[in-house]
């Protein structure tokens, strides 16, 4: 897959729906979400270590599925802007109440695309 940073008319995705492999993930987010890169490295490392120590591909399915989920919401420059606006009101939140509501928002971005990747 050919990755260029150039959005598209309206909010379509930066870029097709990457592959759920380390690979095709990693490209994708060097592409719509570079300062994540060091993240995405570490996380895959981490799963591999636990996947190695348990004897199991769960901790790898949970990082592939985990990093399909934040590509996806990366690839879309609108929802991204919402997503990090949540999470971002969250943190800042001064009431218990509106940190909630915040967190609430950013998960159903992340549910949806979730859902997303998960349906192809």
């Amino acid at each position: 897959m050919s990755l260029q940073h150039t959005e598209t008319a309206g909010d379509g995705p930066l870029i097709p729906r990457p592959e759920r492999t380390p690979g095709a993930l990693r490209a994708a987010c060097a592409v719509v979400a570079p300062q994540l890169l060091a993240a995405y490295d570490q996380a895959k490392d981490q799963a591999l270590g636990e996947a190695v120590e348990h004897g199991s591909l769960k901790p790898v399915h949970a990082y592939l599925s985990h990093w399909a989920a934040l590509i996806e919401i990366e690839r879309h420059p609108s929802l991204a802007q919402r997503y990090h606006r949540a999470e971002y009101l969250a943190h800042v939140a001064t009431t218990p109440e509106s940190a909630r509501d915040h967190l609430n928002a950013a998960s159903a971005i992340y549910r949806d695309a979730s859902k997303a990747v998960h349906s192809e």
